[in-house]
């Protein structure tokens, strides 16, 4: 767990750095640059105990990674890239009521120096509630193997 948060920071740290010298400019706060960085935090323990899962769950290496695909299209369902109001009825309903989606605008608006009202309990209540399910369902998983 340490190792895949810490390589995940450097990634998030190396980016960041990247899109500052590329010309990114915010006039986001302090206070608002350690929110962000609180939700990536968060955002990478509770993806990193569902590969925990996935990984004491599959049989093979190939199987464990299967399951990671299903994740790789949640930012791409969600606002990270258009608004949901562009999206068709379904998948705007599934767009605006996925984790993703409230993390994206969350990030966004603290980065835009917006308020961000009630989203942020949204992204933080999302955040929390699969690191916590994420991490009871994997020690499950890890004493059933013991056994």
């Amino acid at each position: 767990m340490l190792t895949s948060l810490a390589a995940n920071l450097v990634s998030i740290i190396v980016v960041t750095g990247v899109a500052l010298i590329m010309g990114f400019r915010t006039g986001a706060s302090v206070g608002a640059w350690l929110s962000v960085a609180g939700i990536l935090v968060l955002f990478t323990l509770a993806l990193t105990w569902i590969a925990v899962i996935a990984g004491l769950s599959a049989k093979t290496v190939d199987g464990a990674s299967a399951f990671s695909y299903l994740l790789i299209f949640l930012p791409f369902i969600s606002s990270a890239f258009v608004p949901t109001s562009s999206m068709p009825g379904p998948v705007a309903w599934f767009a605006e009521n996925q984790p993703v989606t409230s993390i994206v605008n969350t990030i966004r608006a603290l980065f835009a120096g917006e308020m961000v009202g009630g989203e942020i309990w949204v992204a933080l209540a999302w955040l929390l509630g699969i690191l916590v399910v994420a991490y009871v369902l994997a020690v499950v998983k890890y004493r059933r193997r013991l056994i």
